[in-house]
């Protein structure tokens, strides 16, 4: 895919690996719908770049169609990339009794059904698309994480969303082959956004020297680079990438 001249809808972009990627893509020449909650920074970025801000849940349906409904206005919808998501840390039997049931539900809401939905939404507008001479009328990645498989302490909820996204990478690619949409998903290890840069700053160095190579905290422009690559490889489709310098989590 050629990202210049394209409509792409990048969720969660107000900050971190979205707004990483919202300004690559927008670096490239495409034009960037960003959806986040976070209105005064999705603003500030979408006016940097060039772009479009929407307000969106993206747990919401009408939120989600809003959303596509302003890309779709604005060209060929070509890319989805799907960066929104909590990270809460709760044990399943903590000193406070049981893991909250809303906690856990909320995760996998937001974290999950919220990849899933702004998914079905983008590729039925994609499917409408004149295929590219490749064939392919559109691209989406989601966002797991190395705590798909390797989950540690307090991450069960966590860790269950990001499973499912690492489970339903195959079956909507499988799904979306017909219609010439791929569909990928990358699965960041230990990165530098807001989330981590909330913990303590030894917490972080010692995150940062647990990678075996390269020692340091990913980037969003790390990050930034793999979903360029996905966009413009037409061979990557229905894998999971993890983006981690070789790291493996240990329990704590």
């Amino acid at each position: 895919m050629d990202i210049q001249g394209k409509v792409f809808i990048v969720t969660g972009g107000a900050s971190g690996l979205g707004e990483g990627t919202a300004r690559m893509l927008a670096a490239q020449g495409g034009r960037v719908v960003i959806a986040d909650m976070q209105a005064d920074k999705g603003e500030a970025v979408a006016r940097e770049i060039g772009g479009t801000f929407v307000r969106c849940d993206v747990t919401s349906e009408a939120d989600g169609q809003a959303v596509v409904a302003q890309a779709v206005e604005q060209g060929k919808l070509m890319g989805l990339v799907n960066c929104a998501g909590i990270a809460p840390a709760e044990k399943t039997v903590g000193k406070n009794g049981a893991h909250a049931l809303a906690l856990f539900t909320k995760t996998v809401t937001v974290n999950l059904i919220g990849s899933f939905n702004m998914i079905r939404l983008a590729a039925e507008a994609m499917s409408r698309n004149e295929p590219e001479a490749t064939g392919e009328r559109g691209v989406l990645i989601s966002t797991a994480s190395v705590a798909a498989y390797d989950g540690q302490i307090g991450q069960a909820a966590y860790s269950a969303s990001k499973g499912g996204i690492v489970g339903m990478t195959l079956p909507i690619a499988r799904d979306l082959a017909r219609n010439g949409i791929r569909n990928m998903t990358i699965a960041p290890g230990i990165f530098g956004t807001p989330m981590l840069f909330g913990m303590p700053q030894e917490v972080q160095d010692a995150l940062a020297a647990g990678v075996p190579f390269p020692s340091r905290l990913g980037t969003p422009e790390d990050y930034a680079r793999l979903a360029r690559h996905i966009f413009e490889n037409d061979m990557l489709n229905g894998e999971v990438i993890r983006l981690d310098g070789a790291i493996r989590l240990a329990p704590r």
